[in-house]
């Protein structure tokens, strides 16, 4: 019985071992199991990537008129299934000179899934990409960071980059757009990653927020470059 009761506790110490190590792999922003993982870059240049998620949406034009007002080339990491729903707005982030990368079609997080939702998933959005007239390379950012093995794996194998960040100031809550600008000039580095969401409802803070952490940014010496000028460095 005393072994029998060794043993059990021995499987439960294993499996919630392998729960916990699987949680924090899922949900790393610096690790995964196979192929490149971007969050930042180690650089001593003062260059930083802004990266708008999700959309496009109706809220496209308003996002493209921010930029373009502050001289802002930036990288959206869509959504194949808005981009379908938005064909002209994906075409109008194109044709403006930014960067578009693939955030899956549907924006499900990609853990415990299969070879063929990964490959769909991604190739998908790929197609709505062209579609766009975007000729240039295409990183991925998975939904909310999250990964496991299938979705390492397909992009190592397709030699694609897996792009996450070092900031993220609208992660938590509502935040207001000065908190949103304090957190991000308190946290950018050289080579830092920006995370913003500017296309939904609640979206407006984070808007209002980019001509401000530009001019900070700028005034402190920071250029603005997409994702993949940002991994040349």
């Amino acid at each position: 019985m005393r072994k029998w009761l060794i043993g059990g506790a021995l499987v439960l110490v294993v499996v919630l071992a392998a729960a916990v190590g699987g949680y924090y792999l899922m949900n790393s922003r610096t690790y995964q199991l196979a192929g490149r993982l971007v969050d930042r870059v180690d650089t001593t240049d003062k260059v930083v990537a802004l990266t708008l998620d999700d959309g496009p949406t109706d809220k496209a034009p308003e996002v493209l008129k921010t930029l373009a007002d502050n001289q802002v080339t930036a990288t959206f990491y869509l959504n194949g299934r808005d981009l379908a729903a938005h064909p002209a707005h994906g075409k109008a982030i194109a044709e403006a000179g930014h960067e578009i990368g693939n955030h899956t079609y549907n924006h499900r997080r990609m853990v415990l899934v299969s070879a063929d939702t990964v490959r769909d998933e991604v190739e998908r959005t790929d197609a709505e990409i062209a579609k766009t007239g975007y000729q240039g390379p295409i990183t991925f950012r998975p939904p909310n960071g999250k990964k496991l093995w299938a979705l390492p794996k397909y992009l190592s194998d397709h030699d694609r980059t897996t792009v996450t960040w070092d900031v993220e100031p609208d992660s938590g809550g509502k935040p207001s757009a000065d908190k949103l600008v304090a957190d991000t000039v308190a946290q950018v580095r050289p080579g830092s990653i920006i995370l913003l969401h500017v296309m939904h409802e609640y979206a407006a803070p984070a808007l209002a927020a980019i001509p401000r952490i530009v001019a900070e940014l700028r005034a402190a010496g920071y250029t603005f470059v997409t994702v993949s000028d940002l991994l040349k460095r």
